[in-house]
């Protein structure tokens, strides 16, 4: 009888460990997919690191130059977007001879610094679920706001090369703002960067 007991008593151990396994397989399924959705990736880590290479530089807005033998770090991604989301407004001129480097990624054109233009960070130009080439943003910082046209990346992966001014990767948190952006917020170039938010439209 004890043993028939023994015998009961483990069947219902080996039922509630399948069970159990077979919850917490069926949970991290669940929470998996669930990462797998939210924009942006949620926390954005630092993806790897490049080796810098000094060349010519045009400084014009401040620009950071590259340092040969200097690691800068890189990002495959940037922070969630919402409908204000934090990010550093950095200045840069996307005409030709500027301190942007080559022609804009989205359209393959310069711009005059008279535009309202501006490039994002990797994840957040094409790399987060939404494709944001030649689409308007809405910038809002120093109590203003000002609608932009999404024409270029502030590649936070690559960086070093003529391409790219010589400069390292961009963070990946960026709105690379024309002058004309700066001059619709009421900001003053000098100051380099600012904390803004921004938006879709």
């Amino acid at each position: 009888m004890a043993n028939a007991k023994l015998l009961a008593v483990f069947a219902l151990l080996q039922v509630l460990s399948v069970l159990l396994h077979v919850h917490g397989v069926s949970g991290a399924i669940s929470l998996t997919h669930k990462r797998a959705k939210r924009p942006g990736g949620g926390k954005c880590h630092i993806s790897g690191f490049l080796r810098g290479k000094a060349g010519k530089c045009n400084p014009e807005h401040g620009s950071d130059c590259c340092v040969s033998g200097h690691r800068y770090p890189q990002f495959r991604c940037s922070p969630p977007v919402s409908a204000e989301t934090p990010a550093i407004l950095t200045l840069n001129s996307f005409a030709a001879g500027g301190d942007g480097g080559g022609k804009s990624f989205c359209d393959n054109r310069f711009h005059p610094d008279s535009a309202r233009v501006v490039a994002l960070s990797t994840g957040w130009l094409r790399l987060d679920g939404t494709r944001r080439c030649n689409k308007m943003i809405r910038i809002n910082g120093n109590g203003r706001s000002v609608l932009a046209k999404v024409v270029d990346e502030c590649d936070s992966v690559n960086g070093c090369d003529e391409e790219h001014n010589f400069e390292p990767p961009c963070p990946n948190n960026a709105v690379d703002g024309s002058p004309a952006v700066w001059k619709a917020l009421g900001l003053k170039q000098s100051i380099g960067e600012f904390k803004v938010t921004w938006s879709d439209v």
